[in-house]
């Protein structure tokens, strides 16, 4: 007796189709999976046995075989148990059904037949929709993320007894429906905001600079200066998030499993901030079946790295490959996958290990030797400091500015210049991949960022005076073009050059 479904397996951010084929032959009790099957679906066959028995229907002592199809793809995860239910059920004649051929089904399965959420449902809602079956069988949780896509019929299930219902038309279920425009009308909503900064406008500007154009940031100053919490303020003056780059984000977010709180979707752009202590493989991402590390959840938002000197100098220099390529590549002996890393670095760190060379502070004098600092700001590499285009130095706040009530813009009203500029670039480069001036290569450079005969001398003398590299160049042409798209001017003139190397005064100053 044969009995055949249809799945989705994860690889990457992306779906497999799998077909679940199950064969029952009379004799000694044997349940076997194969297909490469990891050790989680293994498993799936007490979930299933029990769960077939708990539902109401007959698992009897037969030699079950169970093969996920194609056999040369590696699965993992727990999104199987209901298909291959399904299939056996189908195999041992208890489901009469034609809907087997038309419908993918995903879902853990309890003990007791209930279905338990799964991950990935966004990329295998994209899939099925692909392949043009007539709907996706899934659990109530996960329903709401794959009726994201508009032309795919999602049904919603409890149990395992009533997706069987369902099979047969004993029950109907309607598809859901989800409205995007109620989901976004969250986005921006944050409860904190940029006006509560005291002070530090310079730096505010800096930011304002980096959101527009999605320039790399490094802030360097004393504790308690106010670095770590304008970083946190950095989403509510990002550019609103498409619904295109909502539904790439939330694919990442769903592999990994962080899509539970949400709404289905995710509707702000990330930040991620995780600990100095972080391995390489969980910054990057890998495994034995790969998984999305932090600077792929940063993907289309923010990576914030805090203290940046005491993460672990192999862990900063993974980094200079996605900052440049915008993808990291996972390579095992049997695949190679690939998983976007689309994301604003912004860093922070103190001058020194105490924190205060260099401080104004009363009250804290610096008591490190200058050995201790070189070996201290040696941390950071050159070449991955060329990869930030913008430094800023970050001084301790005054006590009359702390005392005095805050001024300055609302993130609200910097979110309006930033997201005016951010349309200028996608309007230049509609034709390209490119969604911002920090992703230009040197021919866009050369092509958008002509200089006049001022700013050219301008720029030599800055460039002579601090002995900047070649990508530093760029990256103060880039910057540039970002503060002339923020001032509304076609062309980049000696005002904006001016700013923009000032963004790189630490070139010198600091690491030398």
């Amino acid at each position: 007796m044969f009995g055949k479904s249809i799945s989705y397996a994860i690889q990457g951010i992306d779906a497999t189709r799998i077909i679940v084929e199950a064969d029952v032959k009379g004799g000694l009790f044997k349940f076997s999976i194969v297909g490469l099957p990891s050790n989680s679906v293994k498993e799936s066959r007490d979930r299933v046995s029990s769960a077939i028995k708990n539902s109401g229907y007959n698992f009897k002592s037969h030699n079950y075989t169970v093969n996920l199809a194609p056999a040369d793809i590696k699965k993992d995860g727990v999104a199987l148990d209901l298909p291959t239910a399904l299939a056996l059920l189908q195999g041992t004649k208890q489901i009469k059904s034609d809907k087997f051929e038309k419908y993918a089904f995903i879902g853990e399965l309890s003990l007791d037949g209930i279905l338990r959420p799964v991950r990935g449902v966004l990329s295998i809602a994209v899939a099925a929709w692909k392949d043009k079956l007539d709907g996706l069988i899934l659990p109530v949780e996960n329903a709401k993320e794959a009726a994201i896509i508009d032309d795919l019929n999602v049904y919603p299930v409890e149990t395992l007894g009533q997706a069987i219902a369902f099979l047969e038309d004993r029950e109907e279920i309607k598809p859901l429906k989800v409205d995007k425009k109620e989901i976004f009308a969250h986005l921006n909503d944050s409860p904190v905001d940029l006006f509560d900064v005291k002070g530090q406008y310079h730096v505010k500007r800096a930011l304002e600079v980096a959101c527009a154009g999605g320039h790399n940031v490094l802030m360097i100053g004393p504790p308690g200066s106010g670095k770590t919490m304008m970083a946190r303020r950095i989403s509510t003056i990002l550019p609103d998030l498409t619904l295109e780059e909502a539904l790439e984000t939330t694919k990442i977010h769903s592999v990994a499993g962080y899509t539970s709180h949400t709404d289905g979707i995710v509707f702000d752009r990330p930040f991620r901030s995780p600990h100095h202590t972080i391995s390489d493989v969980a910054l990057i991402g890998g495994g034995s079946y790969p998984k999305p590390g932090e600077v792929s959840l940063s993907h289309n938002g923010v990576l914030f790295l805090d203290e940046l000197a005491e993460f672990k100098k192999s862990v900063l220099e993974v980094l200079r490959q996605p900052l440049e390529d915008e993808v990291v590549t996972i390579s095992r002996a049997i695949q190679s996958l690939e998983f976007p890393a689309k994301f604003m670095l912004v860093a922070s760190m103190n001058p020194c290990p105490c924190g205060y060379y260099g401080s104004e502070t009363e009250g804290h004098s610096c008591s490190c030797s200058m050995v201790n600092i070189q070996r201290y700001r040696s941390r950071i590499s050159g070449p991955l400091l060329d990869r930030i285009d913008i430094h800023i130095e970050v001084p301790s706040v005054k006590y009359e500015e702390l005392s005095s009530l805050p001024t300055g813009e609302k993130s609200k009203e910097i979110r309006i210049r930033v997201n005016r500029s951010r349309q200028v670039q996608l309007d230049r480069f509609s034709n390209l991949k490119i969604f911002s001036n920090s992703q230009m290569n040197p021919k866009q450079i050369r092509k958008h960022c002509v200089l006049d005969e001022e700013s050219k001398t301008l720029l030599k003398m800055a460039m002579d005076k601090k002995g900047l590299s070649a990508r530093a160049y760029e990256r103060i042409l880039k910057v540039a073009r970002t503060i002339a798209d923020l001032d509304g001017c076609e062309n980049i003139n000696s005002t904006h050059i001016s700013e923009a190397v000032q963004y790189r005064n630490l070139d010198k100053k600091f690491w030398q």
